[in-house]
């Protein structure tokens, strides 16, 4: 093997994080390995919202759980899906409906779909300096301007859409929804746009699935549901 050969199997090989010693890994290379894989998605229908995603939980190239959840009520309704660490979506739906719950006892008013989000992007945004969640979110629901879906980064970024995906399945599910979607669409219909999405993503993303959890949110309230794969 020539030293031109070794010389790219190096970079390569430093570039990948491949054979590299725990103790030499740094925060970000231990992120990059140890990023759980999933798969969640929201679409905003003419009625409602649903949120799914899947429920494997993955740590590098290990299988840890195939019970995951990754979907949360929050409030009557809204709820949040994620991709990420199990631990920062658990301690982030806690802290938001915490929040929300005493906001709305002390203000009388119900909150908008919006103040769920710009909390979640605040307290994404605030804790991205010292010691950030490993996190990607959709926040979904219904209040009295209507259904609304927005999706935030692990810095906080908040952008509202008609649908939106994360996780390591983001792009097969993406391309289904994107495909198919229709502004009229019920909540049915995008329910099954949702499991169809989802299941694609399975069909690839070997850190993805082991059934799909469900939340059908409309102005009547939330659903939960799970679908076995």
């Amino acid at each position: 093997m020539d030293n031109s050969h070794e010389a790219r199997l190096g970079a390569l090989a430093a570039e990948t994080n491949l054979f590299m010693p725990l103790h030499e890994m740094t925060a970000v290379d231990m992120a990059e390995y140890y990023y759980p894989g999933a798969t969640a998605l929201g679409i905003r229908a003419s009625d409602g919202v649903v949120l799914a995603a899947d429920k494997r939980v993955t740590y590098g190239y290990t299988l840890m759980s195939k019970a995951g959840k990754k979907v949360f009520k929050v409030l009557d309704r809204a709820g949040i899906a994620s991709a990420g660490f199990i631990a920062d979506m658990q301690t982030l739906a806690r802290t938001v409906e915490a929040e929300m719950k005493i906001f709305e006892l002390e203000s009388g008013m119900k909150p908008r779909v919006y103040n769920i989000a710009k909390l979640l992007s605040l307290i994404l945004y605030n804790s991205s300096r010292y010691a950030p969640y490993v996190v990607e979110t959709i926040v979904g629901g219904v209040d009295d301007e209507g259904a609304h879906v927005y999706v935030l980064d692990p810095l906080g970024a908040a952008i509202e859409d008609d649908y939106a995906a994360v996780g390591t399945g983001a792009q097969l599910a993406i391309s289904i929804v994107e495909s198919e979607y229709m502004s009229s669409l019920s909540l049915e219909d995008a329910r099954n746009l949702a499991l169809k999405a989802v299941k694609a993503a399975f069909s690839r993303d070997a850190a993805s699935g082991d059934g799909i959890d469900l939340l059908l949110i409309s102005s009547d309230g939330i659903k939960e549901e799970f679908v076995p794969v």
